[in-house]
């Protein structure tokens, strides 16, 4: 996870993001209000949008689906938010916190417009399926990239995982330091947090990411520890320096 220093905590105060220390350490958890809609159907919906509200709905668990709505503006900011889309939110409805889990966002073809977005409910014991993103770092510590000159193509940044929601990570940081050129780093490379399964379709260990050998980077070891010859002189020996 990343660092919290207290001007980026300062900083996620000002958004709806609770700071909640466990352990000693800092996790983030994300918050927002939403309201119960009384209308429904596409005239409802428009209008709802022209006030800066947005249409949704909340389903899951054992409790009947609830349409609901959202203020645009707030929901508009939240969504550029990585962890918005990755992990665990607390929706406070009807004076009720719900965890709940962002689903699907439905967005205008070309306005800046939310259209609807749907949540999900989420309980303790039932095990979530849901992209993780992958935080990729230091491949420019590699071999491969500081010696080799090859570039690191990330092949995959997200990942398909199965876990109960206390052990779903907000992204899964991998390590690139030991790329080697020739090789390529592949899903079993890797550790997962713990509680947490891949899901794969078709190939159980596919690459997530490739080294590149970039045509031309490198000269041939020769050509670059050679120093230039001096032009030959008669009998193939070559020219003495001139005097000055």
């Amino acid at each position: 996870m990343d660092l919290l220093t207290p001007s980026r905590v300062a900083g996620l105060l000002k958004t709806g993001v609770t700071l909640v220390a466990v352990d000693f350490s800092w996790s983030i958890t994300m918050n927002f209000v939403a309201f119960e809609r009384a209308k429904q159907g596409t005239g409802a919906s428009r209008r709802l949008r022209i006030t800066g509200r947005t249409p949704g709905i909340v389903y899951g668990g054992d409790v009947e689906a609830k349409q609901i709505e959202l203020d645009h503006n707030t929901l508009w900011h939240a969504l550029k938010k990585e962890a918005f889309h990755s992990t665990v939110l607390d929706m406070e409805l009807d004076g009720t916190t719900t965890r709940v889990l962002l689903r699907n966002v439905q967005m205008h073809p070309y306005k800046q417009l939310i259209l609807h977005a749907d949540f999900q409910r989420v309980t303790a014991g039932t095990k979530l399926h849901l992209k993780v993103p992958l935080h990729y770092s230091g491949d420019e510590e590699s071999s491969a990239v500081k010696v080799d000159h090859c570039v690191a193509t990330h092949v995959m940044t997200e990942l398909d995982v199965l876990c109960l929601p206390s052990n779903l990570p907000e992204f899964i940081a991998v390590d690139l330091s030991g790329l080697k050129k020739g090789s390529s780093l592949h899903l079993n490379d890797i550790k997962l947090p713990k509680g947490v399964t891949a899901i794969t379709r078709g190939n159980n260990n596919p690459v997530l990411v490739s080294v590149v050998v970039v045509a031309g980077a490198e000269l041939p070891a020769a050509d670059a520890a050679a120093p230039a010859a001096a032009p030959a002189g008669k009998g193939g020996k070559a020219a003495p320096a001139k005097k000055k």
